[in-house]
């Protein structure tokens, strides 16, 4: 395997560790710094890990890492709890992995996302744009993206996360000039006219 290959391997190893750590203190509240790694083993299975015999060490490194960046924090008693930076992280490894739903026939409507995010706030608006192409949005303009099927709640749990309500606009669009790449990209029939 070559030296790419086994780093991005690494990183995906490395990323569903700390989505479990994450999900299994999300989950408990407040975990005992014993408990936590059969419980993170448990989690780490159902994302198709197969245990080693250094897998409590994997997590423990994975532990000290998340303390040390911020994400977990230790109270005196040995139990660890995520930060506010540790759930809004475990959000966005969630959204990386979240698929919306297709409906069986498409109802020939486009949802479009205009957003205008003041230079400011670059980071966030960045941070938008990620994770509506992980999403499967297509960017069609700048600040401007299209997703052919129903998706409000997403766009709402959005608006909520990064805090930008007034700033992103959700239309539904019956019309639109030149779709004819949107529809080949989504996989979608052509038009009738």
């Amino acid at each position: 395997m070559g030296l790419l290959e086994e780093r991005t391997k690494k990183r995906g190893r490395q990323v569903r560790v700390q989505k479990a750590i994450l999900s299994t203190i999300a989950t408990a509240g407040l975990v005992s710094i014993a408990l936590l790694a059969p419980n993170a083993l448990q989690v780490l299975k159902q994302f198709g890990w197969k245990p080693h015999r250094r897998s409590r060490e994997v997590i423990s490194r994975a532990r000290a890492r998340l303390l040390e960046h911020g994400l977990l924090t230790r109270d005196g008693r040995g139990f660890l709890s995520l930060t506010p930076k540790g759930e809004a992280k475990l959000r966005q490894l969630e959204y990386a992995d979240y698929k919306l739903k297709k409906p069986k026939r498409w109802d020939g409507k486009w949802r479009v996302l205009i957003f205008d995010i003041p230079e400011r706030r670059k980071r966030t608006r960045e941070r938008i744009r990620r994770t509506l192409a992980t999403i499967g949005f297509r960017l069609l303009q700048r600040s401007v993206w299209v997703y052919p099927y129903d998706c409000e709640d997403l766009i709402a749990l959005l608006k909520a996360d990064f805090k930008v309500g007034k700033n992103l606009l959700y239309l539904i669009v019956e019309e639109m000039e030149g779709d004819r790449m949107l529809r080949d990209y989504f996989g979608l029939p052509p038009s009738n006219s």
